[in-house]
Protein backbone atom coordinates (compact mmCIF):
# COMPACT_ATOMS: atom_id res chain seq x y z
CA UNK A 1 0.00 0.00 0.00
CA UNK A 2 1.12 3.86 -0.88
CA UNK A 3 2.58 5.51 1.89
CA UNK A 4 -0.26 8.27 0.81
CA UNK A 5 -2.80 5.90 1.16
CA UNK A 6 -2.04 4.07 4.13
CA UNK A 7 -1.46 7.99 5.86
CA UNK A 8 -5.42 8.19 4.23
CA UNK A 9 -6.31 4.92 5.22
CA UNK A 10 -4.77 5.65 9.22
CA UNK A 11 -6.82 8.82 9.53
CA UNK A 12 -9.87 6.89 8.83
CA UNK A 13 -8.95 4.52 11.28
CA UNK A 14 -8.75 7.13 13.75
CA UNK A 15 -11.49 9.06 12.92
CA UNK A 16 -12.90 6.25 13.77
CA UNK A 17 -12.29 5.25 16.96
CA UNK A 18 -12.70 8.88 17.97
CA UNK A 19 -16.06 8.46 17.32
CA UNK A 20 -16.62 5.16 19.25
CA UNK A 21 -14.70 5.54 22.44
CA UNK A 22 -17.07 8.96 22.65
CA UNK A 23 -19.88 6.42 22.34
CA UNK A 24 -18.48 3.44 24.25
CA UNK A 25 -16.07 4.84 26.43
CA UNK A 26 -12.27 3.31 26.69
CA UNK A 27 -13.79 -0.95 28.27
CA UNK A 28 -16.96 -0.60 24.88
CA UNK A 29 -13.81 0.34 22.25
CA UNK A 30 -13.70 -2.60 20.73
CA UNK A 31 -11.33 -3.29 17.88
CA UNK A 32 -14.06 -4.83 16.11
CA UNK A 33 -16.22 -1.79 16.52
CA UNK A 34 -13.76 0.39 15.36
CA UNK A 35 -13.04 -1.64 12.15
CA UNK A 36 -16.98 -1.53 11.34
CA UNK A 37 -17.19 1.91 11.87
CA UNK A 38 -14.26 2.64 9.83
CA UNK A 39 -15.01 -0.30 6.75
CA UNK A 40 -11.90 -1.85 7.55
CA UNK A 41 -11.34 -4.95 8.04
CA UNK A 42 -10.49 -6.31 12.01
CA UNK A 43 -7.08 -7.50 10.52
CA UNK A 44 -5.28 -4.50 9.26
CA UNK A 45 -5.94 -2.98 12.58
CA UNK A 46 -4.43 -5.53 14.47
CA UNK A 47 -1.41 -5.74 11.69
CA UNK A 48 -1.48 -1.83 11.56
CA UNK A 49 -2.24 -1.29 15.56
CA UNK A 50 -1.09 -4.53 17.18
CA UNK A 51 -4.08 -4.17 19.62
CA UNK A 52 -6.63 -2.09 21.38
CA UNK A 53 -3.39 -0.14 23.67
CA UNK A 54 -1.43 0.05 20.49
CA UNK A 55 -4.18 1.92 18.37
CA UNK A 56 -5.15 4.46 21.79
CA UNK A 57 -0.66 5.07 22.01
CA UNK A 58 -1.24 6.06 18.17
CA UNK A 59 -3.78 8.55 19.25
CA UNK A 60 -2.27 10.15 21.48
CA UNK A 61 0.72 10.42 19.93
CA UNK A 62 -0.82 11.46 16.81
CA UNK A 63 -2.11 14.44 18.76
CA UNK A 64 0.87 15.62 20.55
CA UNK A 65 3.33 14.99 16.73
CA UNK A 66 3.10 18.57 15.95
CA UNK A 67 4.28 20.11 19.41
CA UNK A 68 7.00 17.56 19.41
CA UNK A 69 8.56 18.28 16.14
CA UNK A 70 7.78 21.72 17.05
CA UNK A 71 9.68 21.26 20.20
CA UNK A 72 12.54 19.19 18.46
CA UNK A 73 12.74 21.50 15.49
CA UNK A 74 14.16 24.64 18.45
CA UNK A 75 16.07 21.82 20.27
CA UNK A 76 18.40 21.08 17.48
CA UNK A 77 18.33 24.68 16.34
CA UNK A 78 19.19 26.23 18.91
CA UNK A 79 17.63 29.82 18.40
CA UNK A 80 15.64 32.03 20.80
CA UNK A 81 14.47 29.55 23.47
CA UNK A 82 11.71 32.48 24.94
CA UNK A 83 9.98 33.62 20.84
CA UNK A 84 10.18 29.63 20.90
CA UNK A 85 8.37 28.87 24.14
CA UNK A 86 6.15 32.13 23.04
CA UNK A 87 4.84 29.97 19.85
CA UNK A 88 4.53 26.83 22.15
CA UNK A 89 2.36 27.83 24.79
CA UNK A 90 -0.55 28.64 22.46
CA UNK A 91 -0.41 25.06 20.53
CA UNK A 92 0.10 23.19 23.56
CA UNK A 93 -2.95 25.07 25.07
CA UNK A 94 -4.95 24.58 21.62
CA UNK A 95 -3.89 20.73 21.68
CA UNK A 96 -4.48 20.41 25.61
CA UNK A 97 -8.13 22.02 25.02
CA UNK A 98 -9.25 20.57 21.78
CA UNK A 99 -11.81 18.42 21.03
CA UNK A 100 -9.08 14.81 20.36
CA UNK A 101 -7.65 15.68 24.22
CA UNK A 102 -10.32 16.12 25.66
CA UNK A 103 -12.60 12.60 24.12
CA UNK A 104 -9.41 10.94 25.72
CA UNK A 105 -9.25 12.56 28.89
CA UNK A 106 -12.94 11.78 29.13
CA UNK A 107 -12.47 8.07 28.37
CA UNK A 108 -9.31 7.74 30.29
CA UNK A 109 -10.97 9.15 33.06
CA UNK A 110 -14.18 6.53 33.33
CA UNK A 111 -11.54 3.53 32.51
CA UNK A 112 -11.24 1.12 35.42
CA UNK A 113 -8.16 -0.81 33.66
CA UNK A 114 -6.31 3.16 33.98
CA UNK A 115 -5.21 1.90 30.48
CA UNK A 116 -5.79 4.91 28.80
CA UNK A 117 -4.43 7.22 31.18
CA UNK A 118 -1.21 5.11 31.12
CA UNK A 119 -0.97 6.06 27.21
CA UNK A 120 -1.86 9.45 27.88
CA UNK A 121 0.96 10.01 30.11
CA UNK A 122 3.53 7.71 28.00
CA UNK A 123 2.73 9.13 24.70
CA UNK A 124 1.85 12.83 26.12
CA UNK A 125 3.48 14.82 28.80
CA UNK A 126 6.50 11.81 29.51
CA UNK A 127 7.49 12.84 26.06
CA UNK A 128 6.61 16.13 25.65
CA UNK A 129 7.61 17.75 29.39
CA UNK A 130 11.62 16.37 29.04
CA UNK A 131 11.19 18.60 25.84
CA UNK A 132 9.90 21.63 27.16
CA UNK A 133 12.39 21.30 30.34
CA UNK A 134 15.47 21.19 27.40
CA UNK A 135 13.80 24.53 26.26
CA UNK A 136 13.84 26.31 29.23
CA UNK A 137 17.62 24.99 29.75
CA UNK A 138 18.23 26.91 26.70
CA UNK A 139 16.69 29.82 28.29
CA UNK A 140 18.48 29.34 30.61
CA UNK A 141 22.09 28.99 28.52
CA UNK A 142 21.04 31.93 26.57
CA UNK A 143 20.77 34.26 29.77
CA UNK A 144 16.74 34.42 29.44
CA UNK A 145 15.98 32.85 32.78
CA UNK A 146 17.81 31.59 36.16
CA UNK A 147 16.88 29.00 37.41
CA UNK A 148 18.50 26.16 39.69
CA UNK A 149 15.91 22.91 39.09
CA UNK A 150 14.24 22.61 35.51
CA UNK A 151 11.76 20.05 36.90
CA UNK A 152 10.56 23.03 38.82
CA UNK A 153 10.52 25.50 36.66
CA UNK A 154 8.99 23.40 33.93
CA UNK A 155 6.50 23.09 36.62
CA UNK A 156 5.41 26.45 37.15
CA UNK A 157 5.87 27.51 33.57
CA UNK A 158 2.61 24.06 32.34
CA UNK A 159 0.95 25.78 35.49
CA UNK A 160 0.76 29.21 34.66
CA UNK A 161 0.00 28.04 30.97
CA UNK A 162 -3.03 25.23 31.55
CA UNK A 163 -3.88 25.92 35.21
CA UNK A 164 -7.43 24.39 35.21
CA UNK A 165 -8.19 24.88 31.70
CA UNK A 166 -8.20 21.44 30.67
CA UNK A 167 -9.83 19.91 33.25
CA UNK A 168 -12.49 22.03 32.99
CA UNK A 169 -13.05 21.63 29.29
CA UNK A 170 -13.21 17.84 29.89
CA UNK A 171 -15.69 18.15 32.78
CA UNK A 172 -17.47 20.25 30.21
CA UNK A 173 -17.42 23.98 32.26
CA UNK A 174 -16.34 25.57 29.29
CA UNK A 175 -15.44 25.74 25.64
CA UNK A 176 -12.84 25.24 23.88
CA UNK A 177 -10.60 28.44 24.01
CA UNK A 178 -10.43 30.08 20.76
CA UNK A 179 -6.74 31.31 19.23
CA UNK A 180 -6.92 34.70 20.79
CA UNK A 181 -7.53 33.00 24.24
CA UNK A 182 -4.69 30.85 23.57
CA UNK A 183 -2.26 33.08 22.47
CA UNK A 184 -3.10 35.40 25.37
CA UNK A 185 -2.57 32.86 27.76
CA UNK A 186 0.49 31.93 26.70
CA UNK A 187 1.67 35.36 26.18
CA UNK A 188 0.65 35.85 30.07
CA UNK A 189 1.95 32.68 31.22
CA UNK A 190 6.00 33.26 29.62
CA UNK A 191 5.45 36.96 31.11
CA UNK A 192 5.00 35.84 34.50
CA UNK A 193 7.59 33.12 34.75
CA UNK A 194 10.41 35.56 32.88
CA UNK A 195 9.41 37.76 36.35
CA UNK A 196 9.67 34.90 38.24
CA UNK A 197 12.67 33.14 36.95
CA UNK A 198 14.30 37.10 35.67
CA UNK A 199 18.12 36.28 35.43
Amino acid sequence: MRDETREARQAQIERAAYAVLEEKGYAGASMLAIARRAKASNETLYNWYGDKTGLFHALVRRNAAELREMLAAQIAGGGDALAALERLGPALLAVLTGERAVALNRAAAADPTGELGQAIGREGRETIAPLIGQLLEQARAQGALAFDEVDDVREVYLGLLIGDVQIRRVIGRMEAPDAAACAERGKRALALLKRLYAP
